[in-house]
């Protein structure tokens, strides 16, 4: 920390007067961003009247990388960025685009050198027995060496930042703000603050110059997400670290995005893009702590089969509230619940509790509803809730995207990832998500079995599934102070369930007797003792079938255990619990009798 104690950070106000009082920088790289972005887009437009555009898509996607490259840092980032969308950029342009994540030109190795001992206090002699004479690649604010440890032989990672690369982002970002002032002044289009998100992406860059805050941001992402046995973040090593120089466990793998050099290995794209959506859910919606730029040069298939997260220096959080509300809202898009999805925007604060969402739910109704038919080439996980508004603009689903779209265009990134919110809303003692899940579960006054049974086929698909867990929130707001009207739901339901249960098992006897004996007994009648319309007996066997189903699921759980039933017994001998109990054979005694009753009056065949 102290050698990071001089380390820059990102002020409006300093830009201002290191920069205002230059005019002549200042049109000077203007100029330079002008013509450059200016000549290429002329040079589309030539192509597009001639009729070659798609003929020189590659040539020009090679002199989209070298301006971005010319340009520096700042543009470097963009071409980052669009790297990775395969959904704005044609191939040849994410091919090239990519080449920006590690292949962008080096600076000087002995400037390089020099940085390291001027910021270490120590001699290259004294800290490795060797490094390599030239980077291993170079990325948009500094270039990697590859190293050994003198004192321990370990080989590591040594990343140097590019001299003078605050002075280029700095001047870049007092002329892209200027941009912004006048884009909030003029363009009326655009209704969001478009300064402020430029002061946020600036923050977060500026941090990255930062090289001990990166190494915290690696400890704190290893301590929640490497828990994970296929998931591997490297070490730092902070005797060798400074704000300028930054030392960390090598690493031995493949880019995510090399599908072939990563299926040579016996590896599959898929199970690592899998992992990365796993990780990337838990990141967004368990601890809110993510990793912001995680283009496939950031990401390492080991020869392991581990994915390997590097490069924290862009990190970034979601609100508590904000994890909870998403999770319903997903969940509630992908049982095409669009009320309650409508009413996920009172949590989310994008709207007051005074304004009526029942003329929006319609239009969701129209924009959701083939969501889960659609393919990541049809609709990505963006698209999927850009009704949620920024609030999603900057999580990293897009990287996973793009690489499931080279391997397979008909992975399904929703699909892949509503196990984990089926678990969520199963097991999460949030009360947030516990009414989310109540509100999933019943409607009208009635229990939606089918809810329930499609959370548990998605949700066991989760590794960290727990039957054990599974409604125990339910469970404990059934018979808390707050429960009397579940508690009503919950007798009905159960009253109906036992019913189906009884007289399934009475359909059941009856249709396993031998055809004389159905006369004997029940006059031949297809219902046996049942004065029951076809309709009816249809409805009971399903849901007695739909128990039993959602049984099953349970006990098929690979952690199931029948002491996981202990709970809720020790919870019925409670007052409440015994209080609850009554009522419930109370209930399924009076409708028995009802319908022993009914046969018995029932009228005489003919």
């Amino acid at each position: 920390m102290a050698r990071a104690v001089n380390a820059s950070v990102y002020s409006p106000e300093l830009l201002a007067r290191n920069y205002g009082s230059r005019p002549v920088q200042l049109l000077r790289r203007t100029l330079q961003i002008l013509v450059a972005l200016g000549s290429f887009s002329l040079k589309l437009l030539i192509d597009q009247r001639n009729g070659v555009l798609d003929q020189n898509k590659r040539k020009r996607a090679a002199e989209l990388r070298r301006i971005f490259t010319r340009l520096g840092p700042t543009f470097v980032k963009l071409g980052q960025g669009l790297s990775t969308r395969p959904d704005i950029c044609p191939p040849e342009y994410l091919e090239e685009l990519s080449e920006l994540q590690d292949a962008l030109p080096t600076f000087p190795d002995a400037e390089a050198f020099s940085c390291i001992e001027r910021e270490l206090g120590l001699t290259l002699d004294s800290i490795f027995s060797s490094i390599s004479p030239s980077p291993i690649a170079a990325a948009s604010l500094g270039q990697v060496y590859k190293a050994q440890l003198k004192y321990s032989g370990q080989i590591v990672a040594v990343k140097v930042q590019r001299p003078g690369i605050e002075e280029a982002i700095g001047l870049d970002f007092y002329l892209i703000r200027g941009v912004g002032f006048l884009i909030n002044k003029y363009v009326d289009i655009i209704t969001t603050d478009v300064v402020a998100l430029i002061d946020e992406f600036a923050s977060r860059v500026y941090q990255e110059l930062n090289y001990v805050q990166e190494g915290q941001n690696a400890r704190r992402f290893k301590k929640l997400y490497a828990d994970k046995e296929d998931v591997l973040v490297p070490d730092i090593f902070w005797d060798y670290t400074s704000g300028k120089v930054l030392t960390m466990e090598w690493v031995e793998g493949v880019k995510l995005n090399e599908q072939v050099a990563i299926e040579s290995q016996g590896l599959k794209v898929l199970d690592l893009v899998n992992t990365g959506i796993q990780c990337s859910l838990r990141q967004l919606l368990e601890y809110g702590y993510f990793h912001a730029d995680p283009h496939p040069g950031n990401l390492l298939a080991t020869p392991e089969g581990k994915l390997a997260f590097l490069d924290f220096g862009m990190m970034s959080e979601t609100p508590e509230e904000a994890r909870f509300a998403i999770i319903g809202h997903v969940v509630h898009m992908v049982n095409r619940d669009y009320e309650a999805m409508a009413r996920d925007y009172y949590a989310l604060d994008f709207l007051s509790p005074d304004v009526d969402v029942t003329p929006i739910v319609p239009a969701l109704r129209n924009f959701f509803d083939d969501a889960l038919n659609s393919s990541v080439s049809e609709l990505n996980f963006k698209t999927i809730v850009d009704g949620l508004g920024a609030v999603l603009y900057q999580y990293p689903f897009n990287v996973l995207e793009g690489l499931a779209l080279y391997a397979d265009p008909n992975f399904k990134v929703l699909a892949a990832s509503y196990p984990y919110f089926a678990k969520r809303l199963l097991t999460d003692p949030n009360p947030y998500l516990r009414d989310a899940l109540v509100e999933l579960l019943f409607k009208d006054g009635r229990f939606r079995w089918n809810r329930l049974e499609n959370l548990l086929v998605q949700g066991r698909k989760d590794r960290d599934f727990s039957a054990k867990d599974a409604l125990q929130p339910v469970l404990k707001l059934l018979l808390g102070p707050e429960g009397e009207e579940l508690r009503t739901l919950v007798i009905k339901e159960s009253v109906r369930v036992t019913e189906a249960v009884v007289l399934g098992a009475v359909i059941d006897t009856y249709n396993s007797m031998p055809d004389f004996m159905r006369s004997l007994v029940f006059t031949g009648s297809r219902r046996g003792p049942l004065l029951m319309s076809d309709t009816e007996l249809e409805k009971v066997i399903e849901l007695r079938d739909q128990v039993f189903r959602i049984w099953g699921l349970l006990r098929s759980s690979e952690n199931f255990d029948p002491t996981l039933l202990q709970p809720i017994l020790q919870v019925l001998q409670q007052p409440e619990g015994r209080i609850l109990g009554g009522r419930v054979v109370g209930g399924i005694t009076q409708r028995l009798a009802a319908r022993l009753l009914q046969q018995v009056l029932r009228t005489p065949a003919t």
